[in-house]
């Protein structure tokens, strides 16, 4: 297996668990994932049928919201119910492979401002380290407005395994969703991922609710 297979491999994974587990959760200090949500992680379900829509992007549908992004390939897809409180949210991850990282979106189904933006990163942060995949801390927080949408973006620093690492995250706040989309690889390769990234959230698309 080379380096960059390695790299790519656990940024897959990282970006994954850490999303689909509790990236959402306003704390995770006492979290610990319940064995279904880990056959969840570790499972992946089918990938929806993707359309291609340039040389080497394909356009990824969460099939229950109809939110869209380009991805730079197919993407590989988790699921889980997250326990939050007396209504468990579901939750669908959607990452791609790219050279020495990952990138791609998740969706949460509930409504955007059932938790500020600040503790969705928090919990995001404190999930990535939780699951045993490295560590991670936020930078250059700053906050705007996105066709009418509360936004968050940050600068995520850390360490996959030994390797240090460095990724993007921007937080969408919808009347019925939550979206994350994140972009994290070796931080050798920080200004390619920042590029991949801003093509993510530029190509990010919510449908309007009825």
């Amino acid at each position: 297996m080379t380096h960059r297979s390695r790299t790519q491999r656990l940024a897959l994974l990282s970006a994954s668990t850490a999303l689909v587990t509790a990236g959402l959760l306003p704390s995770t200090t006492a979290f610990a994932a319940p064995p279904h949500l880990a056959e969840a992680v570790a499972a992946p379900t089918p990938t929806p049928a993707p359309t291609a829509s340039a040389a080497e992007s394909v356009t990824t549908t969460d099939p229950a919201s109809g939110i869209t992004a380009e991805l730079p390939g197919e993407a590989k897809v988790r699921t889980a119910s997250l326990p939050l409180g007396d209504k468990p949210v579901d939750a669908r991850v959607y990452m791609a492979e790219v050279p020495d990282g990952a990138t791609g979106f998740a969706v949460y189904d509930m409504p955007g401002d059932r938790f500020t933006q600040e503790d969705q990163l928090k919990g995001f942060v404190e999930a990535f380290s939780l699951v045993g995949l490295g560590t991670m801390t936020s930078h250059d927080v700053h906050k705007t407005t996105v066709d009418g949408r509360p936004v968050l973006d940050a600068r995520l620093t850390g360490k996959g395994g030994d390797e240090p690492a460095v990724g993007f995250i921007r937080l969408v706040s919808d009347d019925d969703h939550v979206v994350m989309a994140m972009t994290f690889g070796a931080e050798a390769n920080e200004k390619d991922l920042a590029q991949t990234h801003q093509q993510l959230v530029d190509s990010l698309e919510i449908p309007s609710s009825p």
